[in-house]
Order: structure tokens, then sequence, then C-alpha cells
């Protein structure tokens, strides 16, 4: 990593800010708003993101809503792809596929376009922050389950000791920022 890459990962990381007890208590939240405020550190994100990611040759972008369309939209328009929005059931018109999944407590559904995705297109799945897992494993059933290949993970913040990447282990894991404790 060159010492520029090193800065701006610096000042990215300044700006993530830690949120206590939200939305829930033991929750320690990332904020990343103060990010999305200041332009220029939130383009140096999007070509971090962009070195990342750039020899995958994604065919298309996809990210559930909404911190994941934050980082997949921009990534998707400097790789010069498309995007493909994973959405909560009813929020997208026509025909969609859906996958269910678990969560700590009951379960949530995930929806794509039911022609979002060819057979045989290479996916680059992005978000905001990997966590435990839960989301980005749905995200790449639903991508599979209509044909696509999931070539890789993006994410600004991987909150390692969650163990989160255990739950894509096909997948090559890229992220920005660490988090071990």
């Amino acid at each position: 990593m060159t010492e520029q890459n090193t800065e701006a990962l610096d000042r990215i990381d300044q700006l993530i800010h830690t949120v206590a007890d939200f939305p829930k208590p033991g929750i320690q939240f990332k904020d990343i708003t103060p990010l999305l405020a200041c332009p220029k550190t939130f383009g140096e994100t999007i070509e971090l993101m962009e070195s990342q990611v750039l020899s995958l040759g994604a065919d298309l972008i996809a990210a559930p809503e909404s911190r994941g369309f934050i980082f997949g939209v921009p990534l998707a328009q400097s790789l010069d792809i498309g995007f493909i929005p994973i959405r909560k059931p009813g929020k997208l018109p026509g025909e969609t596929v859906s996958v269910e999944y678990e969560l700590e407590y009951g379960t949530d559904k995930i929806e794509m376009r039911s022609n979002a995705i060819q057979p045989g297109q290479k996916i680059l799945l992005v978000d905001d922050v990997l966590a435990t897992g839960g989301t980005i494993s749905a995200c790449q059933e639903l991508v599979e389950k209509m044909g696509g290949v999931v070539i890789g993970t993006c994410f600004l913040l991987e909150l390692a000791f969650l163990e989160g990447r255990n739950k894509i282990p096909d997948c090559e894991v890229f992220s920005l920022l660490e988090i071990n404790d």
C-alpha cells in the first residue's frame, strides 16, 4: 500500500464515528454520515474501492438497500458497469425473485428484479459494513439463484471480530478498513 493510500485510509477512518447503544443497547453503530458529508474523502473512498476490485472484471454491481446503494452506485459508475438494487419486499416494480434469510431474532427477505441478471454474469456485491455476514450471504444466494456468479464482495468497513466473511467462504472479500475488536 502506498503512503498516499495510507493517508487516505486514515482520513476515511477519522470520519467514521462510533455511536454507542444505537439502535439498541450493546450495539456499537458505525456512523458513516460524516464521511458522506466530505466529498473529497468520499471520492477517495470510491477510488480505493475501485483499485481493489478493478482486476475482477465484474459485469455488474449489486448492493442491498440502503447503505449499500451509497457505495455501490458511484463504484459502478467509476467502473463503467451497471448497478442492481437489492431491496426489501414490495419496493421493486414488476416480477421479482426473493430470498429469505435468518436474523438474530426472526427472518428477513430481500428481492431483485427477475430480469436483473443474465446467467453467467459476473457480479460484485457491495455494502458499507461486513458484520455477521447474514445480509451479504443472502445477497450472494439471491444472485446465484438467478444464475449470476458472485466474483467478490467489497465493503467500506469489516468488523472482523464478528467473522462475517465465514458466511461467504467462496467469495473474495475486500474491505478498506478492518476492526478487530
